[in-house]
């Protein structure tokens, strides 16, 4: 993936030099003479530290930050403008009143963080031409207005973040986790919230008019007196009830489960095989207390909930959603989860190698793992065992693949854009030919 600022570097700075800048900040900022404020502008400190460490009233213009570490950091009133700061940690800082306009935070974790009245708006990147005239900076990632760089914080964690009265116009929160955020008296004007969960968040007095919600997750979401005119609501899942409902079963859930059991355990001769099929499962978290292997469940609901070190062999999962979901340590061989969504799921050290199973006649057939067309937007598969798995036409849209077994994968069709590939074994892996491999 090509970098938005990489024409701005003009130096990577150790942690040594950066230690030397913050040292002379704090003395700045202790109103003691020798001190310096920190002006870091147009440099490289990716994979650095600032954590816990108080920068306040700090420039960083254009500055890149990608995986750097500000957990705990003081930024207040700091200048963050266009600024790269993808997969960044940016856990419990405070970035009160910062002007965030124009950065590309994707990726970044800002749980816990405090942006109250930060300034995400859209930012005008400048620099100079041969002849030292500023102008307008031609972004290649933009293709309308190339001098406006939007401010992008798609897929972010940012829950429990206080955003409240931030200026985020037209800013990118696509497939953010923005869950349990106070977002009060926030100006969202064409902002674009899509498939991002705003669960049990606070919207209260927001300007969301003309803003783009369209498959995002809204349960028990605060819109009180929130100003949304134009808004797209297309797809998007409340508190209420996003297919059958479970209580409306006529054989209870339970006895239902115990005849899965029962006809796994002979084979099909007795009890029956779960069928969950466009059932809303949010509410039924002890799910993963039962046998779920070759269970059925096309196209139902299973967000936020923890499937971690459970077997769900040769399951059928096409079209069911799964965002925000827990798969650490699952063994998933030979399941199916085709056009099924994924988005900001954990599959670390999940296993979703192929099965193989005897025929009658002697011959034996392989299972692999479907997942063609399947959204996994953010995800992360760390060390996850994929060989064989079929990814056609799905979306890996940085997702973290770092240390993944894809050998034999099929991933043509795939988008990989910002995904990470770091230590995986790609060997015999299908690919289309011109995409890059980070």
């Amino acid at each position: 993936m090509s970098n938005p600022h990489e024409n701005f570097f003009m130096a990577h700075l150790t942690q040594e030099e950066l230690n030397d800048i913050i040292r002379l900040h704090a003395i700045y900022l202790s109103g003691k003479n020798g001190g310096a404020r920190a002006q870091v502008k147009f440099k490289n400190l990716s994979g650095l530290t600032l954590s816990r460490q108080d920068m306040s009233h700090a420039d960083f213009t254009g500055s890149c930050f990608i995986g750097a570490d500000l957990s705990g950091g003081n930024f207040t009133s700091a200048t963050f403008f266009a600024c790269d700061m993808r997969r960044s940690n940016l856990e419990n800082a405070c970035f009160i009143r910062c002007d965030f306009r124009g950065a590309f935070v994707a990726g970044a974790n800002l749980n816990g963080a405090d942006m109250k009245s930060a300034d995400l708006r859209e930012g005008r990147i400048m620099e100079k031409d041969a002849e030292g005239v500023l102008k307008d900076r031609v972004r290649r990632d933009q293709s309308d207005d190339a001098g406006v760089a939007r401010t992008v914080f798609a897929g972010a964690k940012m829950v429990a973040t206080n955003m409240a009265a931030v200026r985020a116009m037209n800013a990118d929160f696509s497939d953010a986790d923005l869950s349990n955020v106070v977002i009060q008296g926030a100006d969202l004007r064409d902002a674009n919230m899509e498939g991002a969960n705003l669960s049990n968040s606070d919207l209260s007095g927001s300007d969301v008019r003309g803003a783009n919600f369209k498959n995002s997750i809204m349960a028990d979401t605060n819109m009180d007196g929130v100003e949304k005119a134009n808004a797209n609501m297309e797809g998007v899942v409340t508190e209420k009830p996003a297919g059958l409902e479970i209580e409306e079963m006529e054989v209870p859930l339970p006895e239902r489960l115990k005849a899965h059991a029962l006809w796994l355990s002979s084979n099909g001769a007795e009890g029956d095989r779960l069928d969950l099929s466009n059932y809303d499962m949010r509410e039924f978290e002890e799910i993963r207390s039962y046998t779920l292997t070759a269970m059925k469940a096309v196209g139902a609901n299973f967000l936020n909930l923890d499937f971690s070190k459970v077997d769900i062999q040769s399951a059928v999962f096409d079209e069911a959603d799964f965002r925000d979901c827990k798969f650490v340590e699952s063994d998933l061989r030979g399941a199916s989860f085709k056009e099924a969504r994924l988005s900001r799921c954990d599959l670390t050290n999940a296993n979703l190698l192929p099965l193989m199973f005897k025929n009658a006649d002697g011959t034996s057939r392989v299972m692999p793992v479907n997942m063609n067309g399947v959204a996994l937007r953010y995800s992360v598969l760390k060390n996850a065992k994929l060989a064989g798995i079929r990814l056609k036409g799905a979306d890996l849209s940085f997702a973290d693949f770092t240390g993944a077994d894809l050998r034999k994968a099929d991933l043509t069709g795939a988008k990989t854009n910002g995904a990470i590939f770091a230590g995986a074994n790609m060997e015999g892996a299908l690919m289309d030919d011109g995409v890059e491999i980070l």
